[in-house]
């Protein structure tokens, strides 16, 4: 029996899920270890090898393949604590990194200040080379300039060094030399190579060779300035998968939704700034397909964060206008809305003496107060405790013993009687306020991105999430929410669920009267072959396609072998565009045959619909004619999807899952009343559970609030619904006839 393993490392929790090739699977949730977060990734390995009764070596000689959602250069990104990077460009922009593109983000705030740039001004160097727009060289790049910069680099003990020279997604004949001899002259030499890093070297041709130089030299400084601390995380888990005789394969998920090995990673570390979040909405599309939706909002809830994401035709939404702690990354990443709402979130009182909730937090050490691991300041956990949505005994299994006592005491110290209130209303405004928190990232997400949250399927994730959402989905008009039976372990599984992926692109700016044929499906010729023998190294075999006709799909498909699951590739094309005049283009998915064909008419008309639609209005009667600025290619190695939803058997009536009957604050009613709690891991299928009540599993609790009842699907899925807009009960939308996720 083979497994697959999904594991992703959060902030308070490491998640993990194994997956048989017959369906079997365990689920386990693990305390994180943010000084090292590889100890919590191989303690979690093994402790689902004691869950599973077998031998460690043994269960990991039967593990093919693990995929892994990190947040290490996330975290480098927002504590500031990356490589000492310099910054190598043209004479005369040394600053623009620090000036950005020179508006205020808050302009009406006289307080505003600026980001601190990655590099500070001291380490960023420029050197008198020049091309121009056209990609023609007016000054010739000579490598002697970096002699006294590399010797500068030696002083000041860089870690890590990035390359941007003006218009080099041009021409990067510049960026290509001066980066090999930096890598040649910053690599130690062979006395001292033993255990000396080299100098991380990178340059925007390898990171984003697009036209806009800010985002090109932002992007490039993330990437450098992340880099070493994840080149050191991967070396070190490789090691010591290594040590314990893993032989399997190790893929790590992208902010694109894809998976890539190690291996690319470590080349441009920048693609997995969003890495752990981004498997939400693969799981989440995939999830809505087999319930016959084919829009879906989810929302992970975890310890620190709280993320939502929107799917569209089931299809993850991407942009490339991404931001981590202010700082610009401009490559495809899934469009995901964090804020700092979690179950560690922190209650505190402003100085206007008005109660809040995050975004700091209590992590994972030292926690909320009830965990009893040294937290002092009261959590949003503590808050659940108090409120009865949890159990004392039960949390993660009975593993960790909540201390509802603590809880009490610290927020009646550090928030009750600072606010004139008892402990128990106390409780309940913390969790009004964070829930509120959350319905306002829901709409920045859906609402203001001219979305109906109304109309989508809400799909809810995360070890908290569905503790929360009844009163979210209230808020936001809701009128019923999903919480699948792996919805605490989420992201893991969708990891399972991701195909291998690699985004290209390259600036073409011209207008469409004047684009050239030949050069223009040259350019997108380039970089399929480019994508393709990517893929080909990471184990795919060399595809054999018939030339594509005009009549083909959309997506060109090409048959691969057995090899990864038996695997095909996929080419999606996108467009940026926007009319003459305009400052903003329009990423538009085009189709191949449209592409292959030279069909601008059907690009032209896709372009004013997908205008109109975002911005209320196109200039096709007016005939305004339109541009390009840049084209993009995603390569997909499509990957069989394991199969981890198992039909639950035989479903007991709910009298044997009534497991107590205790005290919960119900909002509507705004008072503590005994509800039933059941045991959400028995096998309930065809089961309706009337609200308001508590349904534990070990991993997570649903809370159902007064207005909601429960149906339970054969899978053991959670469909919440407002009984008042469904009097008569609800019924699936799509009976699920397979047995996978």
């Amino acid at each position: 029996m083979k497994f697959k393993v999904g594991i992703d490392i959060g902030g308070t929790f490491t998640d993990i899920i194994a997956i048989s090739d017959t369906g079997d699977t365990t689920v386990h949730k693990t305390l994180s270890t943010p000084l090292d977060p590889s100890i919590g990734f191989i303690n979690g390995l093994r402790e689902v090898a004691e869950m599973r009764s077998t031998d460690f070596e043994e269960f990991l000689s039967s593990v093919d393949t693990i995929v892994h959602g990190t947040t290490v250069a996330t975290n480098a990104l927002l504590t500031l604590r990356g490589a000492k990077t310099a910054l190598i460009t043209t004479k005369g922009f040394r600053d623009a990194l620090e000036m950005r593109r020179g508006i205020r983000e808050e302009q009406f705030n006289n307080h505003y200040k600026n980001v601190t740039p990655l590099v500070p001004r001291y380490l960023r160097f420029t050197v008198d080379e020049r091309i121009d727009a056209q990609g023609k060289v007016v000054k010739k790049f000579k490598e002697k300039e970096l002699l006294p910069i590399i010797k500068k680099l030696r002083e000041e003990k860089v870690e890590s060094v990035c390359i941007c020279f003006m218009n080099s997604f041009k021409n990067n004949s510049h960026e290509k030399q001066a980066i090999k001899f930096l890598r040649k002259h910053l690599s130690p030499s062979p006395s001292k190579r033993a255990g000396v890093r080299p100098v991380f070297v990178t340059a925007s041709y390898e990171v984003l060779p697009s036209i806009r130089f800010y985002e090109r030299v932002s992007t490039t400084a993330v990437s450098a300035f992340v880099g070493p601390i994840v080149a050191n995380y991967f070396d070190n888990l490789i090691k010591k998968l290594e040590d314990i005789k893993f032989k399997g394969t190790l893929l790590v998920m992208q902010s694109n939704g894809g998976v890539v090995t190690p291996d690319v990673v470590k080349k441009n570390p920048a693609v997995t700034v969003l890495s752990g979040p981004a498997a939400a909405p693969t799981a989440g599309a995939f999830y809505s397909a087999l319930l016959g939706y084919k829009n879906c909002i989810t929302v992970d809830m975890g310890g620190t964060s709280f993320d939502a994401a929107l799917v569209i035709d089931n299809q993850c939404v991407t942009s490339t206008e991404g931001s981590i702690n202010r700082y610009r990354i401009a490559l495809p990443s899934l469009d995901i809305i964090t804020i700092g709402a979690g179950g560690g979130s922190i209650g505190w009182i402003d100085n206007g003496g008005l109660l809040r909730m995050g975004p700091q937090s209590a992590g994972a050490m030292p926690g909320p107060v009830c965990y009893e691991r040294g937290g002092t300041v009261p959590a949003c956990t503590d808050a659940d405790l108090i409120l009865g949505y949890l159990n004392p005994d039960f949390f993660a299994g009975g593993k960790l013993k909540l201390n509802k006592t603590k809880a009490e005491s610290t927020i009646k110290s550090a928030l009750a009687d600072k606010l004139g209130l008892s402990v128990l209303e106390t409780a309940a405004g913390m969790y009004r306020i964070i829930n509120s928190n959350m319905a306002q990232g829901v709409r920045e997400i859906s609402v203001e991105r001219g979305y109906d949250p109304r109309e989508f399927l809400f799909i809810v994730a995360g070890g908290a999430g569905s503790i929360h959402s009844s009163e979210i989905c209230k808020e936001l008009e809701i009128p019923m929410f999903v919480v699948p039976n792996v919805s605490s372990i989420f992201c893991a599984a969708g990891m399972l669920l991701g195909d291998l992926k690699h985004d290209y692109i390259r600036s073409y700016f011209s207008s469409f009267s004047k684009i050239d044929k030949k050069h223009f499906l040259k350019v997108f010729n380039e970089m399929k072959e480019e994508g393709v023998q990517t893929l080909l190294r990471e184990g795919i075999k060399s595809p054999t396609p018939p030339s594509p006709s005009g009549r083909e799909k959309a997506k060109q498909v090409l048959p691969i072998g057995e090899d990864l699951g038996g695997a095909s590739i996929e080419l999606h094309p996108t467009l940026d565009m926007r009319y003459v005049g305009q400052y903003h283009e329009v990423p538009l998915q085009v189709e191949w045959t449209d592409i292959l064909n030279f069909n601008l008419e059907n690009v032209f008309e896709a372009f004013h619909k997908e205008h109109n639609r975002q911005f209320g209005y196109s200039l096709k009667e007016e005939q305004t004619e339109m541009e390009l600025i840049n084209i993009r290619l995603r390569m997909i190695g499509k990957m069989e999807k394991p199969k981890f939803l198992s039909s639950k058997g035989e479903a007991h009536n709910l009298e044997k899952a009534l497991k107590e009957k205790r005290k919960a604050y119900i909002p509507e009613l705004n008072v503590l009343q005994e509800i039933p709690v059941y045991d959400g891991d028995m096998p309930l299928g065809g089961a309706v559970i009337k609200g308001p009540a508590v349904i534990e599993k070990i991993t997570t609790s649903v809370f159902v609030s007064n207005d909601y009842d429960c149906l339970v699907d054969e899978f053991g899925s959670f469909v919440v619904y407002n009984k008042l807009v469904y009097p008569d009960g609800f019924k699936m939308k799509k009976e699920i006839l397979v047995s996978s996720l």
